[in-house]
């Protein structure tokens, strides 16, 4: 079967993009954002992908026309290793997914032995069936950085290489347009003969997005729009472990971080939902010139040398982001539908590629191809 969306001459019309992995679709709506369009898409999260297929429904102005080329691309839910024919030579320009991180994530238990580490050479395996133009595999920065995946990076280059120009770029989310300071690996695959894609110009690197001008603009919570609501008690540590910054170290049961509110969030975690959702200052984001407590609070335990609050005093607003205000955080549409128990709807945002960082990548894949 021919794509429909390539010329005989290899150049395009538009260009045309296999999902793998896909999950709730940030990395895709980034690449339709860019003038890609998606053929296909398949997740083994059957919420993710009633998520998925609701992308085409979004009339956020940002978002709409990207999200107007999911209405002929229904994502299918199943195990990428038992696709078939689904997946076939010739079928898209581009191969794109972030398979499981898991396994070498630091906010896992980076386990050389957990099997969904495998899914790295899963997609590979996949890009050598389509045979794209190009691929772009997104991962953990831990995964391009820490020494103890040295083995699989370089394997996964090695692989790569046989039939593709091979990238590897790390990018911080912060410096391309989203309120949040994530890092994510990109494994970029093009043509032998074809220019490096670049990414070398950040454009919010200086002047970062910051979590308050995006959470700012959101519903009140509970009231529609941003009724995801987190319920997860907020206690204090009895043994808090303090960093120099305010905003670090664990002052809280959990791993529930307070977001300082002028500067990009701290990344997501997919394990959202409970006592490791981010917690906000609700009068400081009310009222800019209302100091955050946590300054305060840090300041009695880091230089003070005072003993920690058995509880958070009754005057104190901290409470945890929503489900909106995280999925704001990852830039995706206001108006996305999110499928599922709560605790997935979390899950999926902060597995997500936030669809500005994908869009970046895409736009500057698309110099390379066009």
């Amino acid at each position: 079967m021919q794509n429909p969306h390539s010329t005989l001459a290899g150049k395009t019309e538009s260009l045309s993009f296999v999902s793998l992995y896909s999950g709730a679709g940030g990395l895709d709506l980034g690449f339709a954002k860019a003038g890609f369009y998606p053929v296909f898409a398949n997740d083994i999260d059957p919420f993710a992908v009633a998520t998925h297929n609701n992308l085409s429904q979004v009339r956020d102005m940002e978002w709409r026309d990207a999200a107007s080329k999911f209405e002929e691309c229904k994502a299918i839910a199943g195990d990428i290793r038992n696709l078939g024919n689904k997946v076939y030579s010739g079928m898209a320009d581009i191969v794109i997914g972030g398979p499981p991180c898991q396994g070498f994530s630091v906010a896992g238990r980076m386990d050389p032995n957990d099997p969904r580490s495998k899914h790295v050479f899963d997609f590979l395996g996949l890009v050598a069936r389509v045979r794209p133009r190009a691929f772009v595999m997104e991962n953990v920065a831990a995964l391009a950085r820490n020494s103890r995946w040295s083995d699989v990076i370089d394997t996964l280059k090695k692989n790569a290489s046989l039939n593709y120009k091979v990238q590897l770029v790390v990018l911080n989310s912060s410096h391309w347009g989203v309120p949040q300071a994530r890092e994510r690996m990109f494994l970029i695959g093009t043509a032998f003969d074809s220019p490096d894609v670049d990414l070398s110009e950040p454009t919010t690197v200086d002047a970062p997005i910051s979590a308050r001008s995006v959470l700012s603009k959101l519903p009140d919570l509970g009231s529609e729009g941003n009724n995801g609501v987190c319920l997860a008690k907020i206690t204090l540590a009895k043994k808090p472990v303090l960093r120099r910054s305010p905003y670090a170290g664990m002052l809280f049961n959990g791993q529930g971080r307070v977001i300082n509110l002028d500067g990009p969030a701290p990344t997501l975690p997919a394990s959202m939902g409970g006592n490791r959702t981010p917690i906000i200052d609700q009068d400081n984001l009310d009222d800019p010139s209302h100091q955050s407590w946590i300054l305060d609070y840090h300041k009695r335990l880091f230089v003070d040398g005072g003993e920690p609050f058995e509880s958070l005093p009754e005057d104190v607003n901290l409470r945890r982001i929503s489900v909106q205000e995280a999925a704001a955080l990852q830039t995706f549409p206001r108006d996305i539908k999110w499928h599922g128990p709560q605790s997935v709807q979390y899950r999926q945002i902060g597995n997500a590629v936030p669809p500005k960082l994908g869009y970046a990548v895409a736009n500057a894949l698309k110099k390379v191809l066009v």
